[in-house]
């Protein structure tokens, strides 16, 4: 028998399929035909044939239609920059003072909240995750855009008053102008607002690109925009794919910066494309975060973290915990723990309030998950639970066990590369010093986490470790005002905070001379 905790089907009511059109200078609209592709014998795949060409979108649970969304073309993408660069060339936005941004923001945020419901019920369905962590992400999300409000009306720069006595210089922070914003499946709602309010706080005007299988949270709050009394064209919303939207943004001149979160292998290529016009980029990618586990550590709460940390989202998670370093001493008793507790994890339907972890996005992406798991046991892994996909009585097969892999060791795929499931492996060391070896001997370094009751222990390893956050006891908190990123393989920049807002400001130096006191340079003869 399975012990797992499994909720099956609610057999609830589902919504009407949701229509989804481009927000382009404040106008929603079906996509723009591309030329010579009104015939059969002239479609060019992926693009939009006579403005007429949609995407599907089956939730991954239910295997229904949720949404049906419009698939850009380039002649879209284009639209919406123009129009993105012409509204912040006229300064209807840019010019605005940090009080009149600050005050559309914070409309912005009441909006969210009042709409929490609806949306949480589409990115549930479109995402798979969980009701009750939808909910929390969307209404949580307000607080970002509460926070970016208050950071536009509290934006300085700096001045220099001790140059001597007739030279006075202030370093400006500007807008740095068009941002193309394009956003993954996993956190759509959530990274979307961990980029957007920033980018309006800074008087930025922009374009989002969401990903093509989790579009209508982002459409909707195309409308909240426009209820909040946002200008035309500051914010522009293409949908559909990478190629050729995607690539648009990226590459596009009159864009000044494309931030982009996702995998590290898309963020390349979204660096490379921005290359040819050497744009700002900012990157937040991929992480094979661990936490590791000292004898001395509450080796309760340090579980119970651990079990949230590789669970949560389904493992579809650039901060995932996908990877515990235990010490020898605890780690057989530590890992019995883990797997008592991944036992009862509720698994099933998204929509039941009390599920914890929902579907996998994908049929495909479920296969990759397993395979990373059938190559670690035949390199000589063991399952300690799970590693087969999971059957939730009356919903799709997109779901998979909660996963625990030991006997791993540091050189195989599983422990290296970014599994991103629900797909946990433990490996073990003796001393501080080999366990911050094996932290670091890794491509990525989003973040990191350590379990220790002794604070020097916590501080050694917190100043070591090659991360851009780093955790102590505890795992995954965070707040708008902590900045957020990686290191390594992990991206470029930062995202939330000051810092966040930093992201999107250009610096000028303006340097004055008092009187006429600049001696002449060219002798007189």
């Amino acid at each position: 028998m399975l012990d797992l905790t499994v909720i099956p089907a609610t057999n609830a009511t589902l919504p009407e399929v949701r229509q989804n059109l481009h927000l382009i200078d404040g106008e929603f609209t079906p996509s723009r035909a591309r030329p010579g592709t009104s015939t059969a014998t002239h479609e060019v795949p992926g693009q939009a044939r006579d403005g007429v060409s949609w995407s599907e979108r089956l939730s991954p649970s239910h295997g229904t239609v949720v949404s049906r969304s419009e698939i850009g073309t380039i002649q879209d993408a284009e639209a919406a920059i123009a129009a993105a660069r012409k509204a912040f060339d006229d300064g209807r936005w840019s010019q605005l003072s940090g009080k009149a941004r600050a005050a559309v923001l914070l409309k912005v945020a009441d909006l969210i909240e009042a709409n929490t419901d609806r949306m949480a019920l589409l990115e549930t369905l479109e995402s798979g995750k969980p009701i009750t962590q939808s909910r929390g992400e969307i209404s949580g999300a307000a607080d970002l855009w509460r926070y970016a409000a208050s950071l536009a009306r509290t934006l300085h720069g700096d001045s220099h008053n001790s140059l001597g006595s007739d030279m006075l210089a202030v370093v400006l922070k500007e807008p740095i102008g068009v941002v193309s914003i394009i956003t993954p499946w996993n956190f759509p709602f959530w990274i979307l607002s961990q980029k957007l309010p920033f980018a309006l706080a800074a008087g930025c005007t922009c374009v989002v690109k969401p990903s093509e299988l989790t579009p209508s949270t982002t459409v909707i709050l195309g409308e909240l925009l426009q209820e909040a009394g946002l200008p035309n064209g500051v914010v522009n919303i293409v949908l559909g794919y990478g190629q050729p939207v995607g690539a648009t943004l990226a590459s596009h001149p009159k864009v000044d910066m494309v931030t982009f979160t996702g995998s590290t292998a898309v963020g390349r290529g979204i660096a490379a494309a921005a290359s040819t016009t050497l744009k700002k980029v900012a990157l937040e990618l991929g992480g094979k975060n661990p936490q590791v586990i000292f004898p001395d550590a509450d080796l309760e709460a340090a579980a119970d973290a651990v079990t949230f940390g590789v669970y949560f989202n389904v493992g579809q998670c650039c901060n995932s915990g996908s990877r515990i370093i235990v010490h020898e001493d605890i780690a057989e008793a530590f890992t019995a723990r883990v797997v008592a507790l991944s036992r009862q994890v509720a698994f099933g339907d998204p929509l039941d309030p009390a599920t914890q972890v929902g579907a996998i996005v994908s049929r495909e992406h479920g296969a990759k998950i397993d395979a990373y798991v059938t190559a670690a046991v035949k390199a000589g892994a063991t399952v300690a639970l799970g590693g087969k996909p999971l059957d939730v009585p009356g919903l799709t097969p997109q779901f998979y066990e909660p996963t625990i892999v030991t006997n791993v060791t540091p050189d195989m795929a599983i422990a290296r590369e970014e599994v991103f499931g629900p797909v946990l492996t433990v490996l073990t060391f003796r001393t501080l010093e080999e366990a911050l070896h094996l932290v670091n001997d890794a491509d990525y370094g989003l973040s990191a986490g350590v379990w220790s009751e002794n604070i020097h222990t916590c501080l050694t390893f917190a100043r070591a470790a090659q991360a851009g956050t780093v955790w102590t006891n505890t795992w995954m908190d965070g707040f708008p005002e902590v900045t957020f990123g990686g290191v390594k393989q992990s991206g470029l920049g930062r995202e939330i905070g000051r810092q966040g807002l930093d992201e999107f400001m250009e610096i000028k130096s303006l340097v004055m001379r008092i009187g006429r006191t600049r001696a002449p340079w060219v002798r007189p003869r």
